[in-house]
């Protein structure tokens, strides 16, 4: 206890109070939702190593710490904050809060022999400059109060980039019914196998569905009733975050992708969310271009990994200008093989990911 604050390890009985705190809290995101804990304990079974800190006085919560353990074959246990998303450091009313929490879980590290804990935060501020050249960024978005007002807003090369997909025949569905998953799943497991990266299991987007509930919905773009695009959106509060996004590319002259992002654009812009976060991209490159179109603006992403001494062991940095020439040739088999060989292997290997 730290200067009349108790800090504890958080349980799913938390997570009622744990959902209205994030939601309140000016730096959450819709990773920091109780929701995405639980997803990855019903999928991967991957423990919650969260904690949370109350004034012992009112007992009232003043903040929150979201971790998970990762049990990583042949390299032991570690925890992360948070995996297979770009941010879930800690949520706290002051710096003393937040650091009693990180200290109680770099204790747990010691005690329990992990190998590491790494706590994916970003920069508070927005910003536009070479000093962000070759590194990762999220992209925000602060969205008005409707749909009209958000179109009115684009450039109209944008509006006329939307307005193909519709002249090219295109529809959209929105919803989160198990077709919806399945339609998505089908277009993010055969561009992932494209990319040459392993893809999450069907029953990871099954058990998030699960989890948000309402406050995730899933967009599917068709061509004559075929799935050639698809989208995943999760809210907590007023925000949004989509952590995938695909589209086939041998459809995309058809722009699917334009009319994909504008579906989910519209419906958060319509349902009260005040800032989208486009997600993690290289500063200048291909996907942080495609997302600057629509206005959003980048925050610089600030990993650090902490040892069993509570030493920080370093800043990721971008290796965008270096690329590994082993995962090169990695990517290129995987490109060849089968995609439901591609989707079992992913079912295996993915949960050990955190990326």
């Amino acid at each position: 206890m730290v200067n009349g604050i108790s800090v504890r390890k958080a349980t799913v009985e938390d997570q009622i109070e744990w959902n209205s705190y994030a939601a309140a809290h000016n730096d959450a995101s819709a990773y920091h939702h109780y929701a995405w804990i639980q997803a990855i304990k019903n999928a991967y079974k991957h423990e919650n190593a969260s904690v949370l800190a109350r004034d012992t006085a009112t007992n009232k919560l003043v903040g929150i710490f979201p971790a998970v353990e990762l049990q990583i074959p042949l390299l032991g246990k570690s925890l992360c904050s948070l995996p297979y998303c770009d941010v879930g450091h800690g949520l706290a009313e002051n710096q003393e809060i937040y650091d009693a929490m990180l200290s109680h879980i770099q204790r747990s590290i010691s005690e329990e022999k992990k190998q590491k804990f790494e706590v994916r935060a970003a920069d508070s501020e927005t910003i536009d400059n070479e000093f962000l050249k070759n590194k990762k960024v999220r992209m925000l978005l602060e969205l008005p109060s409707s749909s009209e007002e958000l179109m009115t807003s684009f450039k109209s090369k944008l509006r006329s980039q939307i307005r193909k997909a519709e002249k090219n025949g295109l529809t959209v569905s929105l919803g989160i019914e198990d077709h919806h998953i399945l339609h998505f799943y089908d277009v993010y497991s055969k561009n992932m196998r494209d990319l040459g990266s392993p893809v999450h299991s069907i029953k990871w987007f099954r058990e998030i569905v699960a989890a948000y509930q309402e406050q995730c919905l899933i967009s599917v773009v068709y061509d004559n009733d075929k799935p050639i695009g698809g989208g995943l959106i999760i809210k907590s509060g007023n925000e949004a975050s989509i952590p995938w996004a695909s589209t086939l590319r041998e459809r995309n002259k058809l722009a699917p992708n334009m009319l994909l992002y504008w579906s989910l654009l519209a419906h958060c812009a319509d349902n009260d969310v005040t800032r989208f976060d486009f997600g993690r991209s290289t500063f200048n490159e291909g996907t942080y271009k495609f997302k600057k179109q629509w206005g959003a603006k980048p925050q610089l992403l600030n990993w650090r990994t902490f040892n069993a001494t509570s030493a920080v062991k370093g800043e990721k940095e971008s290796n965008a200008g270096s690329p590994n020439k082993l995962r090169t040739i990695a990517e290129n088999i995987w490109r060849k093989l089968p995609l439901r060989i591609t989707i079992a292997i992913g079912a295996a290997v993915r949960p050990y990911i955190s990326l």
